[in-house]
């Protein structure tokens, strides 16, 4: 392979197949590395980090750094009725957090709460259902093409199991 230099991003870089991360420029790695690294990291260790108990009933949403202005907080969404189980271990989470990391990642826990059930019973309204599938039903009948018309018929399916 050839090495070109002095081109605008980098001082030099490498003809050819290049990774995704070569590709960034510089500034956009290092907040990639950042920020990205220690949410993407928080959720797939999440479950180590609460506990099996407290696993079931949050998960985090976000996690915002800290500047000049603030301190570094993971904001964590919490099923109502659960908030008082999370609040008696925010010390302990905080600690699990940062020894995992090996520095001192989050400084601030925030909570957020959310209704399971609510959300449950939006989603799941049969009514509106079988009328979008009545609506859609006589166009379907219309195509004439059959393999487009089964595959029709087949998303149909899918979008009332949804």
């Amino acid at each position: 392979m050839q090495f070109k230099k002095y081109t605008k991003q980098r001082n030099r870089s490498i003809q050819g197949l290049r990774s995704f991360k070569d590709t960034l420029p510089k500034n956009i790695k290092k907040i990639i590395i950042k920020k990205g690294h220690i949410f993407s990291e928080t959720l797939n260790n999440w479950k180590y980090i609460v506990g099996d108990n407290l696993f079931k009933f949050c998960y985090p949403k976000k996690f915002k750094d800290s500047n000049k202005f603030g301190v570094s907080t993971l904001v964590v969404m919490v099923k109502r009725g659960h908030e008082v189980d999370l609040e008696y271990s925010k010390k302990e989470i905080k600690d699990k957090m940062n020894n995992f990391f090996g520095y001192n990642v989050v400084e601030n826990l925030k909570f957020s709460s959310f209704d399971y059930e609510i959300i449950n019973q939006n989603s799941e309204n049969p009514k509106k259902a079988n009328v979008t599938n009545n609506k859609y039903q006589k166009q379907i009948k219309e195509v004439k093409n059959e393999k487009i018309k089964k595959s029709l018929i087949e998303l149909t399916k899918v979008f009332k199991q949804k």
